[in-house]
Formats: C-alpha cells, sequence, structure tokens
C-alpha cells in the first residue's frame, strides 16, 4: 500500500493528502506537514502551491533554501539555512512552509536565519503522529455530537410540524363535524315542513272528498248545503258571530228513482207530492207498478204509499 493509500485510510482528505506529498519528500514528512496545515482550508493551500509553482525558477535551478535535498549538505559559514518568523520564531527549511505559515497565522515578517530545522527523530515522528491521530479523533467525536444535536433539532422541528399539521386537520375535522350537523339539522327541519304540508294536503283532500260526498248526498236527497271557506293555517282574529239565515223555501224536489227494469226514472214533484203520487207517476209513465220505496242513505224503506215525501 502507498503513502497515499494510508494517509487516506488514516482518514485524511484526499486532496490534502496528495498536496503532502507533493510538498514534502516522504510519508513521515507529510505528516508533518498535514499537523502543521491542519487548520488552514485547502482552498488556500491549493492556491499557494499554484502561487509558489508560479513563481519558481526552472526546473534544474538550484534551491536557494537546500529543500530538496541535494549538494553534501555542507554550507559555508554564515549561509541561510531557514527562515524564521520574526513574531513567533518558527523556523521553517522551504520557502512554501512559511508562506503556508504566513497564510495561516496572518504573520508577514519573516528572515533568514542561519539555524538548521533539525528532522524529527522516530519517537518524535511516532509522538506527533499519535497526536495527530489523537486530534483527529476528537474532531471526529466533535462532529459527530454536531451532528446528533443537528439531527435533535431537525426531530423537534419535524415533530413540532406534525403536531401544528394534526391541529389543523383537528380543526378542519370539527368544521367539517359542525356543517355535517347543521345539514342535518336543516334536513330534519325541511323533513318536518314536508310532513306538515302532506298532512295538510291530506287533510284537504279528506274535507275536499267529505263535501264532495254531503253535496252528492244533498243532490239525491234534494236539499242544498252551503259550501265552507277554506280555513288557513293561522286562525284569523275573532269575529262577532253572524246571525243565522233564513231557511230556504223549496217548492220542488228532483228524484231519481231506481225501477227493476234497470232504467232510472229522473222527475221534479212538487215538495208536497206524496209517495202514492210518486207511484201513480211511474204507472203512468213506465207501467210498473212499485209496492214500497228504499232509500240508500240512510237506509229506509216505506210501505205506506200514502205517506207524502218529505
Amino acid at each position: 500500500m502507498g503513502d497515499y493509500e494510508n494517509l487516506v485510510e488514516m482518514g485524511f482528505d484526499p486532496r490534502r493528502a496528495t498536496l503532502a506529498l507533493k510538498k514534502t519528500k516522504g510519508f513521515n514528512d507529510a505528516i508533518t506537514w498535514l499537523a502543521d496545515n491542519e487548520d488552514t482550508p485547502i482552498e488556500k493551500l491549493e492556491e499557494a502551491d499554484a502561487a509558489a509553482s508560479t513563481s519558481a525558477g526552472p526546473s534544474g535551478e538550484e534551491d536557494p533554501f537546500g529543500e530538496q535535498g541535494e549538494g553534501d549538505g555542507s554550507s559555508a559559514p554564515g549561509e541561510a539555512k531557514s527562515l524564521k518568523c520574526k513574531e513567533c520564531g518558527k523556523l521553517f527549511n522551504t520557502p512554501a512552509k512559511a508562506q503556508f505559515h504566513a497564510s495561516r497565522t496572518q504573520h508577514d515578517e519573516f528572515e533568514e536565519s542561519t539555524d538548521e530545522v533539525k528532522p524529527m527523530t522516530e519517537e518524535e515522528k511516532a509522538a506527533h503522529l499519535a497526536l495527530l491521530k489523537q486530534k483527529l479523533a476528537e474532531k471526529r467525536a466533535q462532529q459527530a455530537v454536531i451532528d446528533q444535536q443537528q439531527a435533535r433539532a431537525n426531530e423537534a422541528i419535524r415533530r413540532k410540524r406534525d403536531a401544528e399539521a394534526d391541529k389543523i386537520k383537528e380543526e378542519l375535522r370539527k368544521r367539517e363535524q359542525l356543517k355535517e350537523a347543521e345539514k342535518r339539522k336543516m334536513e330534519k327541519r325541511e323533513d318536518v315542513i314536508a310532513r306538515e304540508k302532506i298532512r295538510e294536503k291530506i287533510k284537504a283532500d279528506q274535507e275536499a272528498r267529505r263535501l264532495k260526498t254531503e253535496q252528492e248526498k244533498a243532490a239525491r236527497e234534494g236539499r242544498t248545503i252551503e259550501t265552507p271557506v277554506a280555513s288557513s293555517s293561522v286562525a284569523p282574529a275573532a269575529v262577532p258571530a253572524a246571525a243565522p239565515k233564513p231557511a230556504a223555501a223549496h217548492s220542488e224536489s228532483r228524484l231519481q228513482l231506481r225501477l227493476p227494469s234497470g232504467q232510472p226514472l229522473i222527475k221534479t214533484f212538487p215538495v208536497d207530492t206524496t209517495l202514492f203520487e210518486v207511484a201513480s207517476a211511474i204507472e203512468a209513465e213506465r207501467g210498473f207498478t212499485p209496492s214500497s220505496f228504499t232509500t240508500t242513505f240512510p237506509r229506509k224503506r216505506f210501505y205506506n204509499l200514502r205517506i207524502k215525501y218529505q
């Protein structure tokens, strides 16, 4: 497994791992570079790398700071071996590291130094690697806590939204129930009114049939009846009782006589005509001599033909 795969497996961002291996000479140096620049955004690191590549001399040009590791490592007395930050005193063996430090800390004053940046021992590298892993674990734990808090906040928002939606649905359901109850009440009132109208109509029809029956009966008996005025549903105001009308004086009566032959005889007689005279008239017109007369309503039979018809 290569250095890049090892860095990615340790949890480093692939872009940072690629840039770290590009800026350093090996796995351990890449770990150190990643630790030094862990708080710098990757975009700034890539911009600084692009700027350094543009400002660098042609390939093969001698590195004035010796970061490429060429030569026997000897240097003349007083020769600059590193760059030193005037503000914090940190040493850097390459201009790129100094530039990254400036972009991260906003320190912009550097000077050349004859002090050489001592390479880290294996123990220091192992301790630094352990510290870096610990920092990564702490960051992941912090991110997990933040994610959990965010999830709880989102769940609270969802529950609140669901509760509001349920409340709105309950209000709509209650409104629909009130509307349905009002509708049922209206239908009941309409049914009562309709039934009342039907009863009034039935009553009026019964009264009309009764009056018609009485009129037909009166017509058969030769009487006349007065048709009553239709009464309204609202009782009128009390009025003084009218004086009784005098009985009408009738001088004639019209009879409908049913004979055994089946053909009726309709004839008008004076009101003082006796049944004997009626029988004589029937005998004169139809040649039949009746021995009695019968009425349908009220049911009566007359045998003495000398009784006058009233």
